[in-house]
């Protein structure tokens, strides 16, 4: 399965974080712990959304799609 997913800060209710995987738990342990630079600062996090796909392309291009305008206004709408 792959997932596209949105992350939530704890230490700052505000800031989310789009990203997809293939080991959601892995690398939901990985934003926690510190390894990517994009989400260290606002650490710890919480998963807010997944939504899982059979196909890595479509999980990709749903990433995408959160991430261009019209998606940061879905999330925004129903995730803040």
């Amino acid at each position: 399965m792959h997932y596209t997913y949105i992350l939530k800060s704890s230490s700052s209710p505000d800031q989310i974080y789009i990203g997809q995987t293939s080991n959601l738990k892995t690398r939901l342990k990985s934003h926690n712990s510190g390894d990517s630079s994009h989400t260290k600062k606002f650490q710890p996090w919480h998963l807010e959304f997944y939504a899982a796909f059979s196909d890595a392309k479509k999980s990709i291009n749903f990433e995408k799609y959160l991430k261009s305008g019209s998606g940061r206004a879905f999330t925004k709408k129903h995730f803040n």
